[in-house]
């Protein structure tokens, strides 16, 4: 069996708000082998948005092991952090943050050029991205001449361009009807079975049912973890009748 490439062990996260300490995270292990497509799921205060982040290398834990693709990164500093998440990492979010005024082949460069890849090469796997998620032919559309689901699509892209192992998806499908989150989903599906590994947070149960792994969330803790058949998302695309819920 393959090592996991996210490996969390007994995580705990504290905060303190007014001198009352809350403990967000409390001895959480959880560990995600490549190729997976996990659903996060709970309840608002379960834990569920403070694990993302930790697993994405936006927040260190207070305590407890996280190695990512088989390096300790719970202990790097901000610089370091930074640089790992540009190497191993892809994150889409429910509110797609494109730059408004900036086109759909400019916002996806935009990784590649933090990660120091010249002009030519942005702009060629730029556009490599943009048609492996069907927008080949909207390079130079801003935001606000894309629907919704097509500027998700453009935050995938975005997601995909540095070739990242691992995708972190915070409720991607959160703005979208339910067609256009389908289509989204059916994306996901094709980028795991790439070899892709995929974390996504989600709170809504008939998204989480095309994953093939749901890890539950309450107070802190896991409250369960169980593997499943995903449903077809491209299956349910050609079923889907509109007016559906």
């Amino acid at each position: 069996m393959s090592e996991p490439i996210l490996e969390a062990v007994d995580l705990v996260k504290t905060y303190t708000m007014e001198d009352v300490e809350v403990r967000a995270l409390r001895g959480v292990s959880l560990a995600v082998r490549p190729g997976e497509f996990v659903a996060i799921m709970g309840t608002s205060g379960s834990g569920k948005s403070t694990m993302m982040n930790i697993l994405g290398c936006l927040d260190r834990p207070t305590s407890g092991s996280y190695k990512l693709a088989g390096k300790e990164v719970s202990k790097l500093g901000r610089g370091d952090l930074a640089t790992v998440r540009n190497k191993v990492l892809g994150f889409v979010f429910q509110s797609f943050n494109l730059l408004a005024r900036t086109s759909a082949q400019e916002n996806v460069e935009l990784p590649m050029v933090y990660a120091g890849i010249g002009g030519a090469e942005r702009r060629e796997r730029a556009t490599f991205s943009l048609e492996k998620v069907g927008l080949g032919k909207r390079l130079d559309h801003t935001p606000a001449q894309l629907s919704g689901g097509q500027q998700q699509r453009v935050a995938i892209a975005r997601a995909i361009v540095n070739r990242p192992k691992v995708i972190l998806a915070d409720e991607p499908t959160g703005n979208l009807d339910s067609r256009t989150s389908l289509e989204i989903m059916a994306l996901f599906q094709e980028l795991g079975r790439s070899g892709i590994t995929i974390v996504l947070v989600t709170h809504e149960p008939d998204i989480a049912e095309f994953t093939s792994r749901v890890v539950m969330m309450r107070d802190g803790k896991i409250l369960s973890d169980v593997a499943q058949a995903p449903v077809d998302a491209r299956t349910a695309l050609a079923n889907f009748q509109e007016g559906d819920a």
